[in-house]
Parts: structure tokens; C-alpha cells; sequence
């Protein structure tokens, strides 16, 4: 059973970092170098929440089979 949480852990971490690198595009050049809205408040709309609401679920899920995993592999 440690080999499929493995499995998942690998997928999650995988797909976590995909998606936080398409957040970080998501929020333009111009950011990067300064020069962004970063001081004006903006509200996240469409893809950009979609994004970060997967971001949140995708992290949480990841902590959780890790958990998950040191639970059931036990101390070392």
C-alpha cells in the first residue's frame, strides 16, 4: 500500500508544481520586473481563480497523503 501512496505523492507534487508555474505565468511579465499591478488590489477572475483554487486543493491534498504515508510506513 506505500507504493501506491508513493504513486499518488509523486503525481501530486508533479501536478502541484505544474500548476503553480502556470499561476506565476498567469500573472504577466511585467510583474516579474517590477512593473506589474502587484500594489493595486486585483480580484481574481476565471482562469486565475480556477488556478489558485486548484493550487489550494492540490497542496492540501499533498499534505495529506503524506501524512497519510508516514502513518501507515510507521517510525523509522
Amino acid at each position: 500500500m506505500s507504493t501506491y501512496l508513493y504513486i499518488v505523492q509523486i503525481i501530486l507534487g508533479i501536478a502541484l508544481t505544474v500548476v503553480i508555474l502556470l499561476e506565476v505565468r498567469a500573472s504577466g511579465l511585467g510583474a516579474i520586473f517590477g512593473s506589474g499591478e502587484t500594489s493595486i488590489y486585483r480580484t481574481r477572475r476565471g482562469v486565475e481563480k480556477t488556478l489558485f483554487i486548484v493550487t489550494i486543493v492540490l497542496a492540501v491534498l499533498f499534505f495529506l497523503v503524506a501524512i497519510l504515508n508516514a502513518v501507515v510506513i510507521g517510525p523509522a
